[in-house]
């Protein structure tokens, strides 16, 4: 159940619990869900920017009278594309693991607003293609961060609904939460699980986020909703799985054999279907992260920076697939 196309909207994939999906998973086209019994309601995630996360309520709202109110916002993890939208949801509890509050405060959006604006070097340029105020607006966010923390499980009751909070940390960030809707047999996985598209591997812990792998395919559960990319089952976790076991051991491999950070990751060839993900140009953060990790020295430690090698990654993907011969580019056209 690894649909290659999927639409833009809100499914039911439980007794009263909703995925809402965004194609193509690309920068900040996040997932949620909703999770409703009787007049009870938890929402899981907000989105990138108060339009985007208005237009999800509302369509919620339309669908399902009881989510009118959300009673109780989850944040599965600090990410903006999961948090800028909280501000929206007046009244909530809102609940996140200690590792999530930790760093909830990491990117302001006053922060982002200027330097898609401002910034005009090669990784500010990229991030403002990717992320500026042609697609995205942050200027009238205000991060609203959580009421209520715990530390590595939490149970919530959505009226007889039991829904279990469990922060497999650090993964994708430091505090990682999975919210299972136990009796619907589904789990909300937050960035735990990308699909279709390559997850941004920058902090946290690769072997952490297998073991969080692991723990999703270990629960009862019959329906997985991804927090880039489409729904999907146990066959999305365990692909997705074998490709962060894939990329760490290729990326190994490149790395005692001395090549640099970007040249490592132009040089890494994965097998289908991974070789389809879309944003490749990722796997420059994914390699710089894993090269810090096993303690090189030629690392690039600045955000902005890494963006620009993103860019360089990604203009020199564009010429090679156009036939355009580089030195660097290690094919015959």
């Amino acid at each position: 159940m690894i649909p290659e196309k999927y639409e833009k909207g809100l499914f039911q994939v439980g007794a009263g619990t909703y995925a809402y999906v965004q194609p193509d998973g690309i920068w900040g086209m996040s997932n949620a869900g909703l999770i409703v019994d009787g007049d009870q309601s938890m929402l899981v995630d907000t989105l990138m920017t108060l339009r985007l996360t208005d237009e999800m309520l509302t369509v919620m709202a339309d669908a399902v009278p009881a989510s009118r109110k959300i009673d109780i916002l989850v944040n599965s993890h600090a990410d903006i594309d999961h948090t800028y939208g909280n501000q929206l949801v007046g009244g909530a509890r809102i609940v996140a693991s200690q590792g999530t509050a930790d760093e909830f405060f990491k990117v302001p959006p006053d922060y982002l607003q200027k330097l898609v604006t401002t910034d005009h070097s090669e990784g500010g340029l990229y991030i403002a293609e990717k992320m500026g105020t042609h697609l995205f607006d942050y200027s009238d966010i205000v991060l609203t961060p959580p009421t209520e923390t715990f530390d590595r499980e939490a149970t919530i009751m959505v009226g007889d609904k039991e829904v279990r909070l469990i922060n497999v940390g650090p993964a994708h960030t430091s505090g990682d939460t999975l919210i299972h809707s136990v009796q619907d047999r589904v789990v909300f996985t937050g960035d735990l699980l990308f699909l279709g598209v390559h997850p941004a591997i920058w902090a946290g812990s690769v072997d952490g986020w297998i073991s969080a792998c692991d723990t999703m395919l270990g629960l009862d559960i019959d329906t997985v909703v991804s927090g880039h990319g489409p729904v999907t089952d146990k066959r999305g976790v365990q692909l997705f799985r074998d490709y962060l076991v894939t990329v760490r051991d290729e990326v190994r491999k490149r790395f005692d054999a001395g090549l640099s950070v970007e040249e490592a990751a132009f040089d890494l060839a994965l097998s289908p279907p991974y070789d389809e993900w879309i944003s490749p140009e990722r796997m420059v953060g994914t390699v710089n992260y894993l090269y810090r990790l096993w303690g090189s020295t030629e690392t690039i430690n600045d955000f902005v920076g890494i963006f620009a090698a993103l860019s360089r990654y990604a203009k020199r993907k564009q010429a090679c697939r156009e036939g355009l011969h580089s030195a660097g580019c290690g094919h015959a056209h």
